[in-house]
């Protein structure tokens, strides 16, 4: 409250004042130019609050995503953001704004000194006031709907090209393997029955290598249905699956997982592709010498999430382009709403992070 009013102070003489000059200056057409610097003002303000909001109360009031018809001339476009509802709701919260904060600096100031209003009275004015500003400063609840349909449409494009990626691989890894190895056993098996009468030694060393590769058919095939859905997720959870994933690894992982309960199946499926690929990239590419991977599950307001983090000591410089290998990885959580980021600067350490909601 005390850090919001020389902001609220300045925002208020700011407004009135080129609102004022520019509404009595129209008639010569300066208010014009005064007025499209008061539209700039009051964004700018806008913004600031947004801000100030999140740094101090720890509130994330998301932007409105403002959309303007770009035809016509320069004032065209300019009338048209003059008069969005937008801007008129931004210019009453600063108007409000600043009683409010002639009301709230002696409440604060007084909240440091009488503890009871610094306990009870203070965080209810806080309550009020960002009300008020999720109310005119955030979307409003069509624009919250229309974007949330925007992302469920993204998500919705992104998963149908995970899954046919997906279908592409499981085909490609079928017919360049356990088939090649089927089509081999068959053959084996048909040259030995010709020459079982004939020369039983060469047939008998002919069914000996069908075996063998029946067996590497069975192994490519039981691999192929592990990287569909491996069993120790389903039967163990996700904490045995990423520390038979860590086993596997060439360099040293370090494993802790604290999920309880378990989230849906998706959500387990879709965090240990990720850590496994992760963990692919890291052994091939990273030149780390160890790792380390956390999952955990946080509680939300708007819902629990299960978080994916993996940390190695690498050289950096790992990113999402398109195409890749991440980005597949992208794709995979936007599936069910969720977002990974990398953060890998050159000479690392590289963290690859994955928020899952347990709910979409």
């Amino acid at each position: 409250m005390i850090a919001g009013f020389p902001v609220n102070l300045l925002a208020f003489i700011l407004i009135v004042t080129l609102f004022s000059v520019g509404i009595g200056t129209l008639v010569i057409w300066l208010g014009l130019a005064v007025l499209l610097l008061a539209t700039k003002v009051v964004y700018a303000f806008a913004a600031t609050n947004r801000a100030l909001l999140r740094g101090v109360l720890g509130v994330d009031i998301p932007a409105p995503k403002v959309s303007y018809d770009e035809s016509g001339s320069f004032w065209q476009r300019y009338l048209r953001r003059f008069t969005h509802p937008q801007m008129w709701r931004n210019l009453a919260y600063q108007l409000i704004a600043f009683p409010l904060a002639c009301f709230e600096l002696p409440l604060a100031l007084a909240g440091i000194v009488i503890l009871p209003v610094g306990l009870f009275v203070l965080p209810v004015v806080a309550s009020l006031h960002i009300l008020l500003a999720k109310w005119l400063l955030g979307p409003t609840e069509t624009e919250e709907l229309t974007q949330k349909a925007e992302r469920l449409q993204a998500s919705r494009a992104r998963g149908v090209d995970a899954a046919e990626a997906e279908r592409r691989r499981i085909e490609r890894d079928l017919h360049d393997g356990a088939q090649q190895r089927l089509v081999a056993v068959a053959m084996g098996l048909g040259r030995a029955k010709t020459k079982m009468d004939a020369d039983p030694d060469a047939a008998k060393a002919l069914i000996d290598e069908a075996h063998v590769d029946a067996k590497l058919a069975v192994s490519e095939l039981r691999d192929l249905a592990r990287g569909i859905y491996p069993a120790v997720l389903g039967d163990r959870g996700l904490d045995a699956a990423l520390s038979s994933l860590a086993a596997k690894c060439p360099i040293p992982v370090e494993v802790n997982v604290v999920i309880d309960p378990r989230p849906p199946a998706a959500v387990e499926s879709t965090a240990y592709f990720i850590v496994g690929e992760c963990l692919t990239n890291v052994a091939k590419h990273a030149g780390a010498t160890e790792a380390k991977v956390n999952a955990w599950r946080e509680e939300r307001p708007t819902g629990d999430l299960v978080v994916v983090e993996i940390t190695d000591n690498g050289t950096g410089g790992a990113s999402m382009r398109t195409g890749g290998g991440l980005s597949g990885l992208a794709d995979r959580a936007a599936t069910i709403d969720g977002v990974m980021t990398v953060v890998s600067p050159i000479g690392g350490p590289t963290v690859i992070r994955a928020d899952l909601p347990c709910a979409w």
